[in-house]
């Protein structure tokens, strides 16, 4: 991300990740703002100092420890505002660092996994953090021409999908009455738990708030000018279609986990819609204060593309089954 906020406090945040998959979290402590709420360690950025630099330095100041030297990769840059406070909280993760972590300056402090952590424990930036850590590369859309004859088939490779690692999925079968849906994901339902995957209705905020956990919902864009706060439980993950920038803020004033933005390439299946492009995706991806994927002419094989240029990976539905 350009450093486009301008006048924005540039803050750093430290992913600590040990050998057993586990963060290390610390406690805003009594008197300051957002006394209470954890967050990811680190510290605020000084004029010129390279943004790695000053993180591995707020690291050793907070906790004590030295990062390697070849260590660390951006994972997320978060612009977020707390009132009149506008700040840009700039995510990176480490997994390899000298001495044992120890709260130097009197906050609490506790390692636990991604998926363990409540995100409304956390101060408000730094949820889109942990999305980013919970959330897979890959985002598997079902095709909308699947009719309901094909059900039985589909359910299978539904099935075979989970069990090949697939973890985020979305069930998008216009062709299907909604009930028919329904009952779908409360069959991969306990299978998704299970492997800590997620299921997605296509814009079914009532039928994913009525199965409950493993079941989330993926808002349409014209969804998101209805939603003044989160739809769903944290529990439940919310997605949010997105096509630009106002969309995209929408999405995370609505409280959702990730956003898709598209198109990034030409598709058949909308030949009159211009393209994004990559410069273009980056740059609404890095001023969007949630995870983004890149969609539309998107394949498995760019995840890495994508990841470099500031999404958190690729959805998409014909190349991806």
């Amino acid at each position: 991300m350009s450093d486009h906020a301008g006048a924005a406090l540039h803050v750093m945040a430290g992913v600590l990740r040990d050998g057993q998959g586990r963060v290390l979290l610390a406690q805003r402590p009594p008197g300051k703002h957002l006394a209470g709420l954890w967050e990811f360690p680190g510290g605020k950025r000084e004029p010129g100092e390279a943004p790695r630099h000053a993180l591995v330095r707020e690291l050793h100041e907070e906790l004590g420890i030295h990062i390697d030297a070849a260590d660390g990769t951006p994972l997320i840059r978060v612009p977020w505002r707390y009132g009149e406070r506008e700040l840009l909280l700039d995510a990176w993760q480490f997994s390899r660092w000298q001495g044992t972590p120890a709260s130097l300056e009197g906050q609490a402090l506790q390692w636990t996994v991604p998926a363990q952590v409540d995100p409304a424990t956390l101060a408000p930036a730094d949820r889109p953090i942990l999305q980013a850590l919970r959330l897979p590369s890959r985002y598997v859309i079902t095709p909308a021409d699947v009719t309901l004859e094909q059900a039985q088939a589909w359910q299978l490779r539904l099935e075979a999908a989970l069990a090949q690692g697939v973890r985020l999925i979305q069930l998008r079968l216009p062709l299907w009455p909604a009930a028919k849906v329904r009952a779908l994901a409360a069959h991969l339902q306990q299978r998704a738990v299970q492997c800590e995957a997620n299921i997605l209705l296509n814009g079914d905020i009532d039928g994913a708030r009525s199965l409950g956990e493993g079941v989330g919902v993926q808002l349409k864009s014209a969804q998101l000018h209805e939603q003044l706060e989160r739809p769903l439980p944290w529990a439940q993950v919310v997605g949010a279609s997105c096509h630009d920038a106002s969309e995209l803020e929408r999405a995370a004033r609505a409280g959702a986990d990730f956003a898709t933005l598209s198109p990034v390439a030409a598709t058949m299946s909308h030949p009159g819609v211009q393209a994004l492009g990559w410069p273009r995706f980056q740059q609404l991806a890095d001023a969007a204060a949630l995870p983004v994927y890149a969609l539309g002419g998107m394949a498995p094989a760019q995840v890495d593309q994508a990841r470099l240029h500031g999404g958190q990976g690729v959805a998409g539905i014909g190349a991806f089954w």
